[in-house]
């Protein structure tokens, strides 16, 4: 145990000031083959021209807000509060929509 740091508790909620410029993403924990992310959108969306194809497992859940996820064969999931979905390596989605009108609160952990 490392006497000298204090450990203090941190708010997933806590606010993001330039959110409804840009999506805020911030890594909470990254050890070895494991991310933690944040990420707060406000009406942001994937480029209609790209899609997310990650060689990890993907893991989200929505905390607060709402979105959509499209994935390359069609498929669409609507993410209410609480929800969460596993997206398996090489399964190319996008966010193809989330509220404009109040803050996205997801929890990503790729592994």
């Amino acid at each position: 145990m490392d006497k000298g740091r204090t450990i203090k508790p941190e708010n997933i909620y806590s606010s993001v000031s330039s959110v409804h410029e840009k999506e805020f993403f911030e890594t909470l924990v990254e050890k070895g083959m494991l991310r933690i992310e944040r990420i707060v959108s406000c009406g942001h969306r994937s480029p209609e021209n790209g899609w997310y194809d990650q060689n990890q497992n993907e893991w989200v859940l929505l905390l607060k807000g709402s979105a959509v996820i499209t994935f390359s064969n069609n498929a669409v999931v609507r993410l209410e509060e609480g929800d969460y979905i596993h997206i398996p390596p090489h399964q190319r989605h996008r966010v193809s929509w989330t509220d404009p009108n109040r803050e996205t609160y997801w929890l990503a952990v790729y592994y």
